[in-house]
């Protein structure tokens, strides 16, 4: 039986899970999440609860891009390496980025436009983020390091034939795309969890009970009151923020002939009913929150305990051999390899031999050594002879491979030496440019003080814009089936010394009492403040009347 640790890191927080494999079948043995403030003590700490020091782990790279280009295609797998080689590098020099510190892999995929092309998911990340992220785990067996995107859809099961999106919301939201079988796609949006709890944390002043906060916190769909909800104080937070993302999703959806599955997952996949809200945007598509395939036919299995893990469970069977081997940003070499092996515990010697029917009783092996080197070797000899040439063998390999590796490390020494000495000329010409920015320094803090400014004014903009979609929100909850609004008015007005938004509503219905119960509803809704309206109107079919209120403010 074979096992993994997948870990999965973000800001303050760490999901990790224990994976066992045995043939096909997937079992998770152990799981969780952790708060951290020093990251490297957590994870030493999630080794040793899940007795994980001997198995290889799997992480994710730290901030990797995306570069998306076409090539035709060839028979001949080295020239289309050589193709793909040539393009990423023509894109750094256009882009003004250094080859030399980007480390690569790539997908190919079908080019859904032209069959005579593939299309190339290039992945590049700077080699310093990389080895950032492998210092985190040192000392451990860190073997698997890859882009999480690319890593969630070993939770499925995709079908022929069909087309699915992964909408991963972390920090930032990631949508994988899966066209028959394969990613084709992956597209990253600025907005998720990170700016809903910060948004929360700012009033709790807890990462940890921001988080809960989101974990017990229902989202409504739009056939329910919220002027009935209870324990709604931070969804103006959560609600805007999740349209976005749903309207940047959207966008996606419509550049494919056609998506059948939309699998919700990542820290926002806590949010009660968050998949529901979805699916009032794509009603045509089914959406569902993603668990993982294997334990669908685990009876015993609460699956809502391990959605949360998702991203952990997924890097573990990565490192378990399922998905895309090739974009494992830390494969090991040769040198790896034998050292490993060279580790291996070979102290325990025993017999196992098959005994005929009637034989006696097996018995621990005992190693009786002669040093009588006449007559004819048995079989005991003739393997312990065997191994000492094997030991004689992998000694003298390692041994030249350890000059080898003392030849790079004093090659790499001088190279420090070499960056050292400039650095050093680098340092004296800093210093020489300090006097010349000690002059500038009034200038510099008056444009600090005109950014702040810039950013306050910002910041109210964006207070207002997020209060128009609240409610716009709040309207579509609340208006009645035979109301139907014809205009929709947003004035400023002064009200003292502050400015407030002054809305006006034109609504109109066969009924005069859908109008009045329109009205107690925005009341009772607490979306407008000094709610007037005009009597109604009856025109032809019609009764219109004008409802004028004053934008609360959160």
């Amino acid at each position: 039986m074979q096992s993994s640790l997948g870990i999965s890191i973000t800001d303050k927080l760490i999901r990790y899970a224990k994976v066992n494999k045995n043939n096909d079948k997937f079992d998770v043995e152990s799981y969780g999440i952790k708060f951290y403030s020093n990251l490297e003590e957590t994870i030493a700490q999630i080794i040793a609860e899940t007795n994980s020091k001997s198995i290889p782990i799997s992480s994710e790279v730290l901030n990797e891009n995306y570069y998306y280009f076409n090539i035709f295609n060839l028979t001949n797998k080295s020239y289309a390496e050589k193709a793909i080689n040539t393009e990423f590098e023509s894109f750094c020099v256009e882009n003004h980025l250094n080859r030399a510190v980007y480390d690569g892999k790539y997908i190919y995929s079908k080019n859904l436009d032209n069959q005579d092309q593939s299309r190339i998911i290039y992945i590049y990340d700077n080699q310093t983020d990389i080895a950032e992220r492998n210092s985190y785990f040192n000392g451990y067996r860190l073997d698997t390091l890859v882009p999480m995107p690319t890593t969630l859809p070993n939770l499925i099961n995709a079908e022929k034939g069909k087309n699915s999106m992964i909408i991963n919301i972390e920090d930032k939201t990631t949508v994988t795309t899966i066209v028959d079988q394969s990613i084709y796609n992956i597209n990253v949006i600025e907005d998720g969890m990170k700016e809903i709890i910060d948004r929360i944390n700012e009033k709790e002043n807890s990462y940890s009970k921001s988080y809960e906060v989101c974990k017990n916190t229902t989202i409504y769909t739009m056939e329910t009151d919220y002027s009935s909800a209870q324990g709604n104080e931070y969804l103006k937070y959560i609600v805007p923020t999740l349209f976005k993302i749903t309207e940047e999703v959207r966008k996606l959806v419509d550049q494919y002939k056609r998506i059948d599955n939309i699998y919700i997952t990542g820290m926002g996949s806590v949010i009660n009913n968050i998949d529901l809200y979805f699916k009032e945007y794509f009603k045509d598509i089914k959406v569902e929150i993603l668990k993982p395939y294997f334990l669908e036919d685990q009876g015993n299995v609460n699956i809502k305990d391990y959605i949360e893990v998702n991203s952990a469970i997924a890097l573990a069977m990565q490192g378990l051999g399922r998905g895309i081997k090739s974009l494992n940003f830390l494969a090991r070499d040769w040198k790896e390899n034998l050292k490993t092996l060279l580790s291996s515990d070979i102290s325990t010697l025993r017999a196992n031999r098959k005994q005929s029917k009637g034989s006696t009783p097996k018995k621990k092996f005992t190693l009786n050594l002669n040093t009588d080197m006449s007559g004819k070797f048995d079989k005991i000899e003739m393997m312990i002879l065997r191994n000492i040439i094997s030991a004689i063998i992998i000694l003298i390999i390692y041994s030249i491979a350890s000059i080898i590796l003392v030849n790079q490390i004093n090659n790499k020494i001088d190279e420090a030496t070499e960056v050292k000495n400039y650095t050093s000329k680098q340092i004296t010409l800093a210093n020489n440019d300090d006097s010349k920015i000690l002059e500038r320094t009034g200038d510099y803090k008056t444009y600090a003080t005109n950014l702040e400014n810039s950013a306050s004014i910002m910041e109210s903009r964006r207070s207002r814009r997020n209060q128009i979609t609240t409610l716009l929100n709040k309207l579509v909850y609340n208006i009645p089936d035979e109301v139907t609004l014809t205009e929709i008015n947003n004035t400023e007005k002064a009200d003292g010394s502050s400015t407030v938004q002054h809305i006006t509503i034109k609504a109109q219905s066969s009924r005069y009492e859908q109008l009045a119960y329109f009205k107690a509803k925005l009341k009772n809704a607490n979306i407008l403040d000094n709610i007037v309206s005009t009597e109604g109107q009856k025109e032809g079919d019609s009764i219109k009347i004008t409802i004028e209120g004053d934008l609360r403010l959160y």
